[in-house]
């Protein structure tokens, strides 16, 4: 236990060395661009910035499956040769009804409509997602509790990883995006003061299809002929484009959109590229209507209607609309970071200013800088030299500590600091556990060396059992917990790896090197 060869002692003065040298990004620019610098973030209540709750519209949800699965009873109705009937979604009952008129007919539509019936993926019975009621002439198809739960979850993580997807592509530096309830995300954006633009960009659902248009509709018709939607055309000609209701190519099969200028005309355009089964379609559609115009629909708005003029066979394609720089770029953000599976709306928003983050900053350093000297304080009064070396183990570990939350790009909120503020609380227990040790050596008449050793070996144990615990209680904070509590887990387990470091390792090199040099006849405990 007291023996260090050089090679350990190297290694120990080495890990010291790397935090300093990971802690210097965050009081100093980097001196090349070449450098990995790396610091850490100051989180929402720190640095000041925008708090968004958004909501996933579960009504459209629910709508969008009883739409498609109509659409699919349609054709299973067809093909199992049934007759007469209509199908009606009700999304505000959760079902669709079936009316037949032959009701000889009505177990062949019943087991049809069985056939779209599925058992939820992440439900937590192996109950199918449809529900059936068959009377005379009606067959009810209700979406059962399971299936509800199922899309619930579905939509909102899809729309939590495509608000990532959205926001990374702006440039904000660590949002935290969470869950909150069953179906709502919470949103914080670090340093933007003015969320306007990203509460745009989240607020689109960003569907993108491309369909062709009715040429021979009366588009001043008050209904569309079947078959065929009255969309808004957007732009200098603006009013209304009959368009077809059947999507001849998804924007889910764009691989990459790009914001850039056309080369004869200047203006702002949207390039964009299929994969492979995009290509082959628009290849396809554009193959077989040239000539004819093919509308580009985001969101149920005809944002461009081009003429085809040949045979688009590359995969790539560019859409014209009078955008702007700002417009253009916002519209290849959402293409790329996909569609939301729902609306979402803003619940609540909040700002916080960068005064209230400094003001924050300045009384949690506080905070740290009096308890830290305090800890010190006491460590030099009750235990001496050896308090005085435990104290500058305690340093070492904060700086180690604050080495690795930047090396990690941790983003510090207050919980954080007040978690480095407890870590070295408990950094201090396993100093005081081991100079108590030997206290109680020294008094029971051990020579000073042999009192080293023995309060050492036996004050080990002891640490490691209360930071093991201490450990696993916060890496469950961290699995279970959401946000800045998250954060605090974070800045704990890595305050408890570094503090057994440095009060077994350094705080027994400093002891043992002063041993060595000195060979005293009595401890100073």
């Amino acid at each position: 236990m007291m023996y260090f060869s050089r090679l350990k002692t190297a290694m120990i003065l080495g890990v010291c060395l790397l935090g300093i040298v990971f802690s210097l990004p965050n009081v100093m620019p980097a001196p090349a661009r070449f450098l990995p610098w790396r610091a850490i973030h100051l989180g929402l209540d720190l640095r000041g910035g925008s708090y968004l709750l958004l909501e996933v519209d579960m009504a459209a949800v629910i709508k969008e499956r009883l739409d498609s699965l109509a659409d699919s009873a349609r054709q299973g109705l067809r093909r199992a040769g049934v007759p007469r009937f209509v199908v009606t979604p009700q999304a505000a009952q959760n079902r669709m009804v079936v009316r037949l008129e032959d009701q000889t007919k009505q177990d062949a539509a019943l087991a049809a409509l069985k056939e779209l019936s599925s058992v939820p993926t992440t439900g937590v019975t192996n109950r199918p997602d449809l529900d059936f009621e068959s009377t005379p002439g009606q067959i009810v198809v209700t979406l059962s509790a399971p299936a509800l739960i199922d899309r619930a979850t579905a939509a909102v993580q899809q729309s939590i990883e495509i608000v990532r997807r959205r926001i990374d592509e702006t440039g904000v530096v660590d949002p935290i995006i969470t869950r909150q309830g069953e179906s709502r995300i919470v949103v914080q954006l670090p340093g933007v003061e003015d969320p306007n633009r990203i509460k745009e960009l989240l607020g689109k659902t960003a569907r993108m299809t491309f369909r062709l248009t009715d040429e021979s509709a009366n588009v001043a018709a008050p209904v569309p002929p079947p078959g065929v939607d009255f969309l808004p055309l957007e732009g200098p000609r603006a009013g209304k484009i009959a368009v077809r209701r059947r999507v001849e190519v998804d924007g889910a099969n764009l691989t990459d959109a790009r914001a850039g200028q056309n080369p004869q005309t200047g203006e702002w355009v949207v390039n964009f590229t299929f994969d492979s089964i995009g290509t082959r379609r628009f290849a396809e559609v554009s193959r077989n209507n040239v000539g004819h115009p093919f509308a580009i629909v985001l969101d149920d708005k005809v944002i461009s209607a081009p003429n085809i003029r040949e045979p688009i066979t590359g995969g790539r394609g560019q859409i014209s609309g009078n955008f702007t720089a700002a417009g253009a770029t916002d519209l290849s953000v959402l293409l790329r970071a996909g569609a939301l599976p729902a609306p979402l709306t803003v619940v609540e928003e909040r700002s916080v200013g960068p005064e209230l983050g400094a003001d924050a900053i300045r009384a949690g350093a506080l905070a740290l800088a009096v308890g830290f000297v305090m800890v010190m304080v006491y460590m030099a009064v009750f235990y001496g030299l050896f308090g005085w070396m435990a104290n500058v183990a305690l340093l070492a570990n904060l700086v180690v500590m604050l080495g690795v939350l930047s090396l990690l790009e941790a983003t510090l909120t207050l919980p954080g600091m007040a978690g480095i503020l407890l870590t070295l609380g408990m950094a201090v227990d396993a100093n005081i556990l081991i100079n108590e040790r030997i206290r109680e050596e020294v008094l029971n008449g051990r020579t000073p060396l042999n009192a080293m050793e023995t309060g050492f070996k036996r004050a080990f144990s002891t640490i490691i059992d209360s930071n093991a615990t201490a450990f696993l209680s916060h890496v469950m904070l961290f699995v279970f917990g959401s946000g800045p509590v998250r954060g605090f887990a974070v800045t704990i387990t890595v305050g408890i790896a570094t503090s057994l470091f440095t009060a077994t390792m350094l705080a027994r090199l400093l002891m043992v090197r002063w041993y060595a040099a000195n060979r005293p006849a009595a401890l100073p405990v």
